[in-house]
């Protein structure tokens, strides 16, 4: 059975009709299709023709994240592709890779299989903190860099070590680091856990009824909450051991992509001044924007004015 769907009883046991079976591959002005890289298969969703554009989500959402972005891209001249990360909607779940330097890699390694030398990386949330490592490992790839309510991997271990305000904000990802449990938690009551989660995260413009189921569901694909969080476990327990400090140490290179950072005002997980400053890592140019009122999914919860910012940048940068 393919991972990116539930099972759906046969016709005549189910009174519903079979258009209403979620999957995560749900129809719109895209196509669907499987690449392998680093390893694994991932699933995208492609809209456009042009100059690529690679859309990677964040905790606890899916390719889907990004469907307004998709068409306005296509829209605007652009082959926009919506990924779907290790162990997350209907990419591969292995049994292991869930640190910074080998998911970064995953991310490149879909461009090249996409068939392109270069792309225009936005990443949100948990996907933009790896688009920053992306950034760092793999430069000649990135032709420009949006990044969307992650602060550069330095300073959100900084914070994490010294500020009271994001570590319980990051109060969650302190929860993901027992085993099993935080797992079960997040499948419980149809997943109800994670419409609170999303609910807590936004501003005032909340998201669709339609969102919070979609996330819901896929969430409790099989194996998908435990692959979900084992990146947050690798960020917390790698803080005191060789790897994640040669990690930061590495992240210290300078990124020399130009790059968007935009940031929610009223963000509840990553903190505005947890992200400002994140300029002084790049080298190329580098434009912050803090959009008022919005929280943690900018291109959720304002995507007409994301979409703008995003098409702006991309444009700037396209040679």
């Amino acid at each position: 059975m393919p991972l990116d769907q539930k099972p759906v009883p046969a016709p005549a046991a189910d009174p519903r009709p079979a258009e209403t079976a979620w999957t995560v591959r749900s129809d719109g002005p895209w196509t669907h299709r499987d690449l392998a890289a680093n390893g694994a298969r991932f699933h995208i969703a492609e809209a456009g023709e042009g100059p690529l554009v690679l859309l990677v989500h964040g905790w606890p959402e899916y390719w889907w994240a990004w469907r307004h972005q998709l068409t306005a891209l296509a829209e605007a001249g652009f082959r926009a592709v919506a990924l779907d990360l290790r162990g997350m909607g209907g990419s591969d779940r292995t049994p292991r890779g869930y640190d910074p330097g080998n998911l970064a890699l995953d991310i490149t390694g879909v461009i090249r299989s996409l068939g392109e030398r270069r792309a225009h990386l936005v990443g949100h949330g948990s996907g933009g903190s790896l688009a920053w490592v992306a950034a760092v490992m793999r430069p000649s790839v990135i032709q420009s860099l949006t990044v969307v309510s992650a602060a550069h991997p330095r300073q959100l271990r900084r914070a994490l070590l010294t500020d009271r305000r994001q570590m319980a904000a990051f109060d969650h990802v302190l929860g993901f680091q027992r085993p099993w449990i935080p797992e079960r938690r997040l499948v419980a009551d149809d997943a109800a856990q994670i419409a609170e989660y999303l609910n807590a995260w936004t501003g005032p413009n909340q998201l669709p009824p339609e969102a919070l189921a979609a996330y819901r569901q896929a969430i409790q694909i099989p194996s998908t909450a435990h692959c979900s969080i084992e990146p947050y476990r690798w960020l917390l327990r790698s803080m005191a051991r060789p790897d994640g400090i040669q990690f930061a140490r590495r992240m210290k290179k300078p990124i020399t992509a130009p790059t968007l950072h935009i940031q929610g005002a009223a963000d509840p997980v990553v903190l505005s001044h947890t992200a400002l400053g994140a300029g002084e890592y790049v080298s190329a140019p580098y434009r912050w924007r803090l959009l008022p009122g919005v929280g943690h999914f900018p291109h959720e919860e304002a995507p007409e004015q994301f979409s703008a910012e995003l098409i702006s940048w991309v444009r700037e940068h396209k040679a």
